[in-house]
């Protein structure tokens, strides 16, 4: 899906300025076309290569998330601390049939989201955390 934005974004760019340069009678200038293609080439690679980083995982008192090429982030959740669990998709998730899982927390910096799901796994995930989350705050 992000791949698709990128090239939705870039080609018109590299269209436009491999073509209309020729056209006008500017040759040389259709040089422009290279770094939109250039960024199009590196974007897909850096994309397929965080899309791989992300990762999370279900332990006995708490949830993992891991993600991040150069810099990487491993946020930690206990299941009690959780106060909602949230999935979104919008349309273009939904096209591809993905889904978000967003983990709220009572620290406004937790950033716990875990994006790309098979939406019946986030749907299975939320119930799962929703349950655990229930059964570890019973005690405070």
């Amino acid at each position: 899906m992000r791949r698709l934005l990128l090239v939705i974004w870039l080609m018109p760019l590299a269209v436009a300025g491999g073509l209309l340069p020729p056209l006008l009678g500017a040759g040389i200038w259709a040089l422009l076309a290279v770094p939109p293609l250039a960024a199009a080439g590196w974007g897909w690679g850096a994309l397929g290569r965080n899309w791989q980083s992300w990762r999370y995982l279900e332990r006995d008192d708490d949830l993992l998330i891991s993600r991040g090429v150069l810099w990487r982030k491993l946020t930690v959740v206990p299941y009690g601390r959780m106060q909602l669990v949230e999935v979104t998709s919008g349309p273009l998730e939904r096209k591809f049939g993905l889904a978000r899982l967003q983990l709220h927390t009572a620290a406004a910096a937790t950033d716990a989201t875990v994006p790309g799901l098979d939406p019946a796994e986030a749907e299975r995930l939320r119930d799962r955390l929703t349950e655990l989350g229930e059964a570890r705050s019973a005690g405070l």
